[in-house]
């Protein structure tokens, strides 16, 4: 973001164009519509972020740093209470997922926002390399670490794959996209973080312990 964007009106572009790029992705949105709803003209859009491509990165990053240390914390800190043994598998994947369920819970719309336009991003073969990587890559090595670390038997193909379908089972989440509403026939909502976050950790740890081999720290 560069030193234009830090007024009243660069943040309601900012979070104009979040909700509107996580709804209709990055192809389904101009800078007029992004300018629009935000109130102001788009040569006033321009001049803060650039091309849309630019606002897309500042809406993209806006938010990561913070997203990144608060799980990063919350590693760490199941890291400390666990002390020399070392955190359960359980435990580490528990202080990768729940503060974005904290987030999603908070009621923000930016935040609900944010965390759909992740998963717009995480499923796309175009935007995924270039902005997740660049953004989270770092933390989740810091977890894939933690979790060599309870899982020493195993291969580190094996734990990259593991975290694969973590990531594809997040992404779904987080896109909230209402499949499992119908499916289950109302018995599941996609908007209940707890319960989807409390089926998706114990599921996620047996994973990584049949594929890795061994019981891990459990």
């Amino acid at each position: 973001m560069n030193k234009k964007s830090s007024s009243p009106k660069s943040e309601r572009i900012l979070d104009v164009a979040e909700e509107l790029f996580a709804m209709h992705g990055y192809d389904g949105v101009t800078l007029r519509q992004i300018a629009t709803g935000a109130g102001v003209d788009v040569a006033l859009a321009s001049y803060h972020f650039g091309k849309k491509m630019d606002l897309f990165n500042a809406v993209f990053a806006r938010r990561a740093g913070e997203l990144n240390e608060s799980r990063l914390s919350a590693l760490r800190q199941c890291q400390e209470r666990a002390g020399k043994k070392g955190p359960t598998v359980e435990q580490i994947i528990e202080a990768f997922l729940r503060p974005l369920e904290i987030a999603q819970e908070t009621g923000d719309e930016g935040w609900t926002n944010y965390l759909a336009l992740i998963a717009y991003v995480n499923n796309s073969p175009y935007w995924g390399e270039k902005m997740m990587s660049k953004l989270f890559d770092k933390l989740v090595l810091e977890f894939i670490a933690a979790l060599r670390t309870a899982l020493p038997d195993a291969r580190d193909e094996d734990l990259y794959w593991c975290y694969h379908n973590l990531s594809g089972a997040l992404t779904l989440t987080l896109a909230q996209t209402g499949r499992i509403d119908k499916l289950s026939g109302g018995k599941c909502r996609s908007s209940d973080f707890q319960a989807a976050y409390d089926h998706m950790i114990p599921f996620t740890a047996a994973g990584f312990r049949k594929v890795c081999g061994g019981k891990g720290k459990g």
